[in-house]
């Protein structure tokens, strides 16, 4: 019996929030005296399955079967359901994601098993299987008690700090049976965001909103983003706008994020926004106006004008 993690990959490499859960799936494996076990569809070399070592994982099966190149929820979840079969695991672990979300409730319904989701600590296992949740965008906590003989943890991103070791874990090929019912639903193509940090894995944030004026002054964002290596991210509006592209879009519609840090440049902070950024573990608003929302939700305000505080950031950090 080990715990099974279900580690994502992009474009070949384990992603930040994957590492996250394989350790934290290993922390699990050694309260209840047991092993880790990765999971990992699609292409990849061996050398980066083994590196999920380094967090953890003792053992990483490689579903690598052509027809799973595209993440396919359905798909997923019959391999995922398959390897935990496989290996006896009671717990299955994994990063939440949009893939993770159209998964989770397929494979609860697989292997008859209990489902927490935002979880946010490693469970408490002195009367039984209680993990703790994020819920409310972050605005409260919910205590589940798992009774069921499987148990499903998804994590929130940023949930746990992953320490690496020199391990490195076996690897070996996985080939469950797959039938045409999980090939219903065909993707036909996936178009990534681009950048130099993707807004999903992002640790750092900045993002702006119509305080920008137009997309011709989005420069002094991007120079900060760089400067402090974060991603860039908007409002509503301005995506609606078209001056930034969509998947740039944080909040209630958009993406959610849970950076360290999240600055919000010209941001009024209208409720749908803060849904999408309220699990930042700082915030950081930059307004002219001071009685903006905003500022409410903020561990730090700047009162004063994007287009003189933003380049005096840069600078200040460029000087570090």
């Amino acid at each position: 019996m080990s715990v099974l993690i279900f580690a994502e990959l992009d474009e070949g490499k384990l992603k930040k929030s994957s590492q996250e859960a394989i350790f934290y799936g290993a922390k699990v494996a050694a309260m209840l005296g047991t092993s880790a076990t990765a999971i990992v569809i699609g292409q990849a070399d061996d050398s980066e399955l083994a590196s999920a070592g380094r967090f953890g994982a003792t053992k990483v099966l490689h579903a690598a079967d052509g027809k799973l190149n595209e993440p396919n929820g359905m798909a997923y979840a019959t391999v995922v359901s398959a390897a935990a079969q496989q290996e006896s695991s009671k717990v299955v672990v994994l990063a939440k994601s949009s893939l993770a979300d159209a998964m989770t409730a397929r494979l609860a319904g697989k292997l008859k098993a209990g489902l927490a989701a935002n979880v946010i600590e490693l469970p408490d296992l002195s009367a039984g299987f209680r993990v703790k949740s994020s819920i409310y965008t972050g605005k409260a906590f919910a205590y589940n008690d798992l009774k069921a003989d499987v148990k499903i943890l998804a994590i929130k991103k940023n949930t746990i700090t992953p320490e690496e070791s020199e391990a490195t874990a076996s690897v070996e090929t996985f080939s469950p049976t797959l039938n045409e019912n999980d090939f219903v639903i065909t993707v036909k193509k996936t178009e990534k965001a681009t950048g130099d940090v993707l807004l999903p894995e992002a640790d750092l944030v900045v993002s702006a909103g119509r305080g920008l004026k137009g997309p011709e002054n989005w420069a002094i964002v991007e120079d900060l983003a760089k400067a402090l290596g974060a991603a860039t991210a908007c409002s509503k509006p301005v995506s609606d706008l078209d001056w930034r592209p969509h998947h740039e879009h944080v909040g209630q519609t958009g993406i959610k994020v849970s950076p360290n840090l999240y600055i919000a440049a010209g941001i009024s902070g209208a409720i749908q926004h803060l849904a999408g950024v309220n699990s930042s573990k700082v915030i950081v608003v930059i307004n002219k106006d001071p009685e903006a929302p905003f500022f409410k939700s903020a561990d730090y305000g700047i009162v004063g004008d994007v287009f003189d505080v933003l380049p005096r950031l840069t600078k200040a950090v460029q000087g570090l």
